[in-house]
C-alpha cells in the first residue's frame, strides 16, 4: 500500500455531516447519521475479506458509474477477493449539474450545480464500493489529496475497513455529449484539438484548485497509477466499439474531430485509448510483475442478447441502486448521496444484464510439443509469454519466457502444424503518432526452433494487415481464429467492420493471400465477435458465428474447396462466443450460452444433416466463452460460474454433471490432451500464474485436483 503522501489533507468520510476537526488545520470528519445501522442483509459480506497481495487490480474508467455497469460482477469479485483494488475515474461526469432525470417535473428550472453533482456521483460510487466490500454502504473512508505527477493533485479515497480498496478521482471535465464532437473533452485532448483539458473541483474536496492537463500529462498520471500499484490485472473500457449503423451529422465539426460515430460514449472510448498509451509507457519501464489487460464493452451491450442470468442481474442492480440513491436515504452530505440520473432505473436498462469482454477469448492457447510436454501462451505486458511443462504430464510449469513483440492485445491463439511446430496469431494495436495512424492489424509468428531452456523459439511477428484498409475501420476488426487443413493450408478468419467474416489463407502458414469476405445467402450477416472454426473428420472446414438472433454456419465441400454458407442452423440466439468441435463420422458439436439464463447449450450436427440442441446443462450462472473438447466419445466442457470460478464437465457421448470444485481465473480455459491421452484443463490466474487439472474418466469423478503452477494441490477457492 502507498507510503507517505505529499501535501496531504485528510478527511474521514462516512457519508455524513461535515464536522470541523480540532486537530490539524484542514482536516475534517464526516459523521454518518445512524452509523452502525446501515448494513444491508443478504448476499453481501458481513466483514471485509482478508487482504491478499499476490494479485492487484486497477480499473480505469471515464465516469463514476462505468465500472458498476460494465465491469460488474468482476469488479465485486476482485474487491471481495481481498486483493488491492483501485478504481481511477478520469472525468467528473458533471453533465449539466442537475442531479435528476431529464424527464423529472421542473427539471429545466433546476439550478446547474456541477461541483455538487460531481460530489454526489463520487458519494454514490463510494457507497456502492463500500457495500461490495463490507456489506455497509456507510462504512467510513479517508479522503486526501494525492500527487501522482509533480504540480498536480487528485483526490484519493481509502476504505478504512479494507484499506486495500481505493478510489482515485482526476476530475477532468467530461465531453457532456455522448457522441457530438466537443473540443474540450478527453477525445479533443487525445486528437490534439485541445492543447489542454481543465479539471473541475467537486464540492467539499480536499483538492482546492483546478489543474490543466496536456495529453502527455494525462498519460503520465495514469502511468504513475500503474507504477504505484503494480497491478496484475488492468481493466479498461472498450477501445474498439462498434460503429453506428447510420452516421450522425454534426455540422461545422473541425476536421480533427471528425470520425466514425460509435455506439459507445466518446469519453469511454478515449479513456481506453489513454489507458493503452499509459500501459505502453509502463511496460517500457522496470516494474515488479507483469500485467494482463481486460477491456469491457460499453453502451453497445444494450443492442446484444443479455449475457447475465436473472440472479446475477438482480444483485448487480442492487449495487447500482445504491449508486443511484434509489432509496433516498440520508447520508448526511448536502451535495447528495448518489446519482439520481441513474436513480432506480438500472432495472430498466440493458446495460445492467450484460458483461462482455471485447476480447472473446480462445480455448486454443495450450498445445503439445513433440516431446510430450505442454506449452501454454498468454498475453502479459502486451507480449506473448510462453510456459512449458518441466516434464511431460507432470503438471509443473516453467517460468514464462517472453516472445519478442509488443502492443499485442486481447488474446493469442496457438496453432499446431502437422510437423509439430507451432504458430501464434494475435492482434496488434498501433497507437497514433505524427507519422502513423491509429489502427489494428492481425499478426502471426512461426516457431523457428527451441530456446536453450527447451521452450519454443519464434521468429519476428508478421503482419497480415487487416480486412479493412481504412485505419479507422480496422479498429473494429475482431480476433483471429486459425485452422490448418490436411494439406497444410492455414485459414485465418476474423469478424470485419461490417459484421461479416473475412478469410486470409497461407500455405503452411506463409505466403498469405489477400483478405476476402465469406459469401452469405440473401441478407448480409452482422455477426458478433467470438466465431470459431474446425476441420471435420472428412477434412471439410466449418465456420460458425452468431448474430443477435441465431448462429450462422459456413462449410467447404471438401479439402481445398471454398467456404460457402450452409443451410440455416435454426439454432436459438447465443450470447456471442461459440466453441466448435468435430465428432467422428463428419459431425460437429457446438457449445454456447443461452441469453437471460446463461445456461450452457450443446448442439449437434450429424454429417450432412441439420443442427439441433441436444443438451441443456445445469445452470451455473457465469458468462463468456465455454471451452469444448471432444476426445473420442468423451465430451469435456469448461465454463465460468457465477462466482468467477472455472467449472468442468465430462461425460460419455454428452456433457456430464458440472464438477463442484473450481478456482478463480481470467479468460477462457484451454482444453487439450497430454502425452498419456488424459484430458487437461489449464487456466491463467489473476496473478499471472497457471493452474491445471488432469482427467480421470467421465462423470462425477472425471478430474483430479487442481494443481498450482508448481504442481501443488489447490483447495477449492470459492469466493465468499
Amino acid at each position: 500500500m502507498p507510503g507517505r503522501i505529499p501535501r496531504r489533507r485528510v478527511l474521514q468520510v462516512a457519508g455524513g455531516g461535515l464536522v470541523v476537526g480540532t486537530g490539524a488545520v484542514g482536516a475534517w470528519q464526516w459523521l454518518a447519521p445512524g452509523s452502525g445501522k446501515s448494513r444491508r442483509p443478504g448476499e453481501f459480506p458481513a466483514r471485509p475479506a482478508k487482504a491478499a497481495t499476490n494479485e492487484s487490480f486497477v480499473h480505469i474508467m471515464a465516469h463514476a458509474d462505468d465500472s458498476l455497469y460494465f465491469m460488474n460482477p468482476e469488479l465485486e469479485q476482485s474487491i471481495r477477493s481481498g486483493a488491492p483494488t483501485v478504481t481511477v475515474c478520469m472525468t467528473g461526469g458533471e453533465s449539466d449539474g442537475r442531479n435528476a432525470l431529464a424527464r423529472s417535473p421542473g427539471y429545466a428550472k433546476l439550478p446547474e450545480k456541477r461541483p455538487e453533482f460531481v460530489r454526489a456521483r463520487m458519494n454514490g460510487l463510494r457507497e456502492a464500493t463500500a457495500q461490495m466490500a463490507t456489506g455497509d454502504w456507510l462504512s467510513p473512508w479517508t479522503v486526501e489529496t494525492l500527487t501522482l505527477l509533480p504540480g498536480f493533485e487528485v483526490e484519493l479515497q481509502t476504505l478504512k475497513a479494507a484499506p486495500q480498496v481505493q478510489l482515485i478521482f482526476m476530475e477532468l471535465i467530461e465531453a457532456r455529449f455522448i457522441k457530438a464532437p466537443r473540443q474540450e473533452s478527453l477525445r479533443g485532448l487525445w486528437l490534439g484539438a485541445a492543447p489542454r483539458l481543465t479539471t473541475l473541483v467537486p464540492a467539499a474536496s480536499p483538492v482546492k484548485r483546478t489543474f490543466q492537463y496536456n495529453r502527455q500529462q494525462v498519460i503520465d498520471t495514469l502511468t504513475a497509477v500503474l507504477e504505484r500499484y503494480q497491478p496484475t490485472v488492468v481493466r479498461t473500457l472498450d477501445p474498439n466499439p462498434t460503429h453506428l449503423p447510420k452516421e450522425p451529422h454534426y455540422p461545422n465539426t473541425p476536421p480533427v474531430l471528425q470520425g466514425i460515430a460509435k455506439y459507445d460514449h466518446q469519453d469511454h472510448t478515449t479513456s481506453a485509448y489513454f489507458a493503452q498509451a499509459a500501459l505502453a509507457q509502463y511496460w517500457g519501464r522496470k516494474h515488479s510483475r507483469p500485467t494482463a489487460v481486460d477491456t469491457y464493452v460499453g453502451y453497445e451491450v444494450a443492442t446484444l442478447p443479455n449475457s447475465l442470468d436473472a440472479a446475477t442481474t438482480r444483485h448487480k442492480i442492487k449495487i447500482l441502486d445504491i449508486y443511484g440513491w434509489a432509496d433516498g436515504k440520508d447520508c448526511g452530505d448536502p451535495a447528495g448521496c448518489g446519482d439520481r440520473k441513474v436513480g432506480n432505473r438500472s432495472k430498466d436498462t440493458r446495460w445492467s444484464d450484460n458483461l462482455r469482454h471485447r476480447a472473446t477469448g480462445t480455448q486454443r492457447w495450450v498445445q503439445p510439443l513433440p516431446d510430450g510436454r505442454l506449452a501454454a501462451f498468454a498475453l502479459l505486458d502486451g507480449q506473448v509469454q510462453c510456459w512449458t511443462e518441466t516434464r511431460a504430464g507432470g503438471g509443473v510449469w516453467s517460468k514464462p519466457v517472453p516472445v519478442d513483440g509488443g502492443m499485442l492485445e486481447g488474446q493469442v491463439q496457438a496453432l499446431r502444424h502437422a510437423d509439430g511446430t507451432l504458430q501464434l496469431f494475435s492482434v496488434r494495436t498501433v497507437l497514433p503518432t505524427a507519422d502513423q495512424a491509429h489502427r489494428r492489424e492481425i499478426v502471426t509468428t512461426r516457431q523457428t526452433g527451441r530456446t536453450p531452456g527447451g521452450a519454443p523459439a519464434f521468429g519476428p511477428w508478421e503482419s497480415l494487415r487487416s480486412p479493412e484498409e481504412d485505419p479507422q475501420r480496422s479498429i473494429e476488426v475482431g480476433y483471429p481464429v486459425a485452422v490448418a487443413d490436411k494439406d497444410g493450408m492455414v485459414h485465418v478468419l476474423v469478424k470485419n467492420w461490417a459484421g461479416g467474416v473475412s478469410l486470409c489463407t497461407g500455405a503452411h502458414g506463409k505466403d498469405w493471400s489477400e483478405w476476402e469476405q465469406l459469401p452469405t445467402s440473401e441478407q448480409p450477416v452482422k455477426a458478433e465477435d467470438g466465431l470459431d472454426a474446425v476441420l471435420d473428420a472428412k477434412g471439410r472446414l466449418h465456420v460458425v458465428a452468431a448474430d443477435v438472433k441465431t448462429v450462422h454456419h459456413w462449410m467447404s465441400d471438401g479439402p481445398g474447396s471454398p467456404l460457402n454458407m450452409a443451410e440455416p442452423t435454426r439454432l436459438p440466439a447465443a450470447t456471442g462466443p461459440l466453441s466448435l468441435a468435430a465428432l467422428s463420422g463428419g459431425g460437429l458439436r457446438l457449445a454456447m450460452r443461452q441469453p437471460a439464463t446463461s445456461r450452457v447449450l450443446v448442439s449437434d450436427r450429424q454429417d450432412n444433416g441439420g443442427w439441433r440442441v441436444t443438451s441443456q446443462c445445469e445452470p451455473i450462472s457465469g458468462y463468456g466463452r465455454v471451452a469444448l473438447a471432444q476426445a473420442g466419445n468423451d465430451t469435456v466442457l469448461a465454463a465460468r460460474d457465477g462466482k468467477g470460478r472455472i467449472r468442468l464437465s465430462a461425460g460419455s457421448g454428452r456433457p456430464g454433471p458440472w464438477l463442484e470444485q473450481g478456482i478463480p481465473h481470467r479468460g477462457t480455459a484451454a482444453l487439450v490432451q497430454d502425452s498419456r491421452g488424459r484430458n487437461v484443463a489449464v487456466v491463467l490466474g489473476m496473478d499471472g500464474r497457471l493452474s491445471s487439472v488432469r482427467g480421470k474418466g467421465s462423470g462425477a469423478a472425471a478430474f483430479g485436483d487442481w494443481a498450482s503452477h508448481e504442481g501443488k494441490v489447490q483447495s477449492d477457492r470459492q469466493e465468499s
